[in-house]
């Protein structure tokens, strides 16, 4: 099978190879249909001339174009698919199929042109591959056996270079040596590279001249001018274009930005902007204060313009130091030592500032540090006095008399005023004013008598005030410790309890005694025991000096017997080794006690008699309890009496549950607001034992009435006006919709048309005529004289007359 193809030059090429297929001297090219490749035709052996003849073909065939973007109003003519099976007579039907076929190609069934019938697109879809078939009209019988052919797109330039990865952010360093490399852009075309010129880029500078270049094929961005200073211009907009057509006309072209940033390098040295600095500080200024802050000036940035600061000289050693601010690369002058006005006024140093990282390639423009000269003035002020000693210690006895001089304190005016100082004692540190201390001298002296025992040192604050301004005050202190005299007898160290056994026998240590002294003498205590005079011959005990602070109680006999003397009381004299001495008795008590074999006292003391019943402390004690749970009792009853109820119910209890008592008499029939009015009437309704009271009736009324048939109030019976009256204003409330959702208590101000007991008032008793006799009244005593004589007769003149 052949193919045809049929445009522009391509139909004289098919049309010549028409006209050779008929010599017979010729091969033919076909298609091989099992593999779909192309093959030549073998030649015939050479032999004895014969007749030669045309080898049977099924398809004409050429190479199918498609020009892309085809913008014409007639659909594109493609090609022409034709087979020798037809013969012109209508009989064969071309069939298209494959990529495109009907949506993009279409064939005419009837003479094989292939048209396209919508722009083509290469960047899209470069070749579409189809297939072509020649089918018998009536049977759809194919009559060739299906064949596959690619239509390709041809390309025109029709894509324009585009930067992909534009814009672009480069940086190089500044003073970069001419041709430094920063940045290579890249454009793609998305036109066909392997088809003419259309994707063949060249790259030119259209903004960024003379500090930039480009180069043409590669789009390598290179430096085009030397020493580009950051300080002075640091940041460069490029545009970069891409041509395609290798740059010739009629090529299309895209465009693209480069922001290149010069970095810093260190090419700058820091200069002091002056050659001396001056400062002035108060003389108060705390110590490790700043003083001042200096700042060497440096182009450069970042790590280019660190530096550090150090005084190279300068007078008053040791009192400054240097330091720098990593913010701001300042160097901070610090205060190392207290400033004095009046000793020192004024310092000047000798600063240097250096940076840190230094650049050899630029150590040309240097030196990189700079020096200046600082100044630091000194102001007074004026300070609080200042005391020769910050602590004075002084010593006074504790004998000392009212009045006694202990010691002095000195306190001067350190400014050049020399203003007068005047002394005072900090009362918070003397709280019971034992001392005073002179205004004028700074004398200090006893107000009052000392105890060392009490207090052996007084630590004083004495303030010094200056004359000419109260406000500057200066402190010191004044340690006085109070010397010890001997003014403490001895006496027992501990209350001492001693026991001695009836079975002890003669000379028997019993005690063994000690003594304590509040003084405290320089060499140590040393105590002297001895019995006071009149007991020094007793029968019973004796004592022995140990010699060592302490002292032995003995037994001078034995048989002693609690019921002859359960206790004894032995005077024992203490005397201290002061001078003069000092000594005290104290007073030792014995208890005789009942021992087992072993000494170990049973019972010591009188010997208790034996009684029945309790003792009379625990019978004070339950008569205690007793009459005090008697006044809790009394106490309670008082208060309940004393309780009122209250008028008022509480608001959480409920109406209905509570029983209101008033302790009055009430008002008769007028008095609606204690009594209930119902109590007063006479019912003639017989009510029903069995319906309940707290439930609502069904029928509003005992008397049934039809609205409209229903008789006036005033012609019903009393009782049933009222219960009518209390319906109606029931079924008022019932219907009200601002009326609460709960009971609550109406009171209705309705009387009634009247009542069966009349009126119980005595005003008109004597104009009307009544039945009641009340000649009882005589009999009741002189107090009812008055009525007896008003009702008891029938004859009213004499009442009167």
């Amino acid at each position: 099978m052949m193919w045809g193809l049929c445009s522009g030059i391509c139909r004289a090429l098919a049309l010549l190879a028409v006209l050779l297929a008929f010599q017979e001297e010729r091969s033919c090219w076909g298609l091989n249909h099992s593999s779909g490749d192309l093959e030549t035709s073998p030649q015939p052996d050479p032999g004895p001339p014969r007749s030669l003849h045309r080898n049977k073909r099924s398809w004409v065939w050429n190479q199918f174009f498609v020009l892309e973007e085809f913008t014409g109003n007639e659909p594109l003519y493609v090609g022409k698919l034709h087979s020798d099976v037809d013969k012109g007579d209508g009989k064969v039907k071309y069939v298209l199929s494959g990529e495109g076929a009907t949506s993009i190609f279409t064939i005419d069934e009837n003479t094989g042109d292939i048209h396209a019938t919508k722009r083509l697109d290469r960047e899209v879809q470069a070749y579409y591959t189809l297939q072509a078939q020649a089918v018998d009209r009536l049977t759809n019988l194919p009559v060739e056996p299906r064949s596959e052919f690619v239509v390709k797109v041809q390309d025109i330039n029709d894509n324009e270079p585009k930067f992909l990865d534009g814009p672009y952010l480069a940086g190089v360093p500044e003073m970069s040596p001419l041709g430094t490399m920063v940045v290579q852009v890249a454009a793609t075309d998305a036109d066909d590279p392997t088809y003419g010129n259309s994707a063949r880029v060249v790259y030119s500078i259209i903004h960024g001249q003379p500090y930039f270049s480009v180069e043409p094929k590669t789009g390598v961005i290179r430096t085009a001018l030397p020493n580009m200073d950051r300080e002075t211009r640091d940041q460069y907009v490029l545009v970069i274009q891409a041509k395609d057509m290798v740059g010739q006309m009629g090529g299309l072209s895209g465009t693209t930005s480069v922001t290149v940033t010069l970095t810093d390098v260190n090419d700058n040295p820091p200069r002091f902007t002056h050659k001396i600095y001056q400062y002035t500080v108060l003389e108060s200024l705390p110590v490790q204060s700043v003083v001042a802050r200096i700042k060497a000036a440096d182009a450069d940035t970042g790590s280019n313009a660190e530096m550090d600061y150090r005084i190279m000289d300068g007078d008053g050693p040791g009192m400054f130091n240097i330091t720098t601010d990593e913010v701001t690369q300042e160097g901070v002058i610090i205060l190392l030592k207290p400033l004095d006005f009046e000793t020192k006024s004024s310092f000047s140093l000798r600063v240097e500032a250096t940076n840190r990282n230094i650049d050899s390639n630029f150590l040309s423009l240097g030196p990189f540090s700079d020096t200046t000269s600082v100044k630091v003035t000194v102001e007074d002020v004026n300070e609080p006095p200042v005391f020769s000693e910050l602590l004075s210690r002084m010593v006074v006895s504790e004998d000392a008399k009212v009045g006694t001089s202990i010691g002095r304190v000195s306190a001067h005016d350190p400014d050049n005023s020399n203003s007068g100082i005047r002394y005072s004692i900090d009362r918070n540190t003397d709280l019971e004013r034992f001392f005073n201390v002179d205004a004028l001298s700074g004398v200090i002296s006893t107000a009052k008598p000392l105890d060392r025992e009490a207090n052996s040192v007084h630590n004083l604050t004495i303030l010094g005030i200056e004359n000419q301004d109260r406000t500057q005050i200066g402190k010191g202190v004044a340690l006085i410790t109070v010397l010890d005299i001997n003014d403490n007898a001895p006496v027992f160290a501990i209350d001492y309890e001693t026991l001695l056994c009836e079975n002890t026998t003669p000379g028997q240590e019993i005690q063994t005694i000690s003594a304590v002294d509040k003084d405290e003498p320089l060499s140590g205590h040393r105590f002297y025991f001895s019995l006071t005079a009149p007991v020094a011959g007793n029968q019973n005990f004796t004592l022995r000096d140990n010699k060592d602070n302490t002292a032995s109680i003995l037994t001078k006999r034995g048989g002693f017997r609690r019921r002859e003397q359960p206790v004894y009381r032995l005077p024992v004299l203490i005397m201290d080794s002061g001078s003069p001495a000092l000594s005290s008795t104290n007073t030792l008590s014995v208890r005789v006690c009942e021992c087992d074999s072993d000494g170990v006292a049973l019972s010591c003391g009188a010997v208790a008699y034996t009684a029945t019943g309790l003792s009379t402390g625990a019978l004070l004690a339950i008569l205690g309890c007793i009459i005090t749970l008697l006044v809790m009792v009394l106490l309670i009853v008082t208060m309940r009496r004393r309780r009122k109820v209250p008028l008022i119910l509480e608001e959480e209890r409920d109406i209905r549950e509570n029983i209101v008592r008033y302790d009055d008499e009430g008002g008769g029939e007028e008095d609606t607001e204690a009594f209930d009015m119902v109590t007063l009437r006479n019912l003639n309704v017989i009510r029903d034992p069995t319906v309940r009271r707290d439930v609502t009736p069904d029928t509003p009324t005992f008397f049934h009435y039809t609205s409209a048939s229903r008789p006036p109030f005033k012609s019903l019976p009393d009782n049933v006006v009222f219960r009518e009256f209390i319906w109606d204003r029931l079924k008022d409330a019932d219907i009200d919709p601002s009326a609460p959702p709960y009971d609550s208590l109406q009171t209705y101000a309705f009387e009634g048309s009247g009542s069966v007991a009349e009126s119980l008032s005595s005003l008109e008793s004597l104009s009307t005529d009544s039945d009641q006799n009340y000649e009882y009244l005589s009999n009741w005593g002189p107090r009812f004289k008055k009525l007896a004589d008003l009702y008891g007769t029938s004859d009213g003149t004499s009442v009167f007359s």
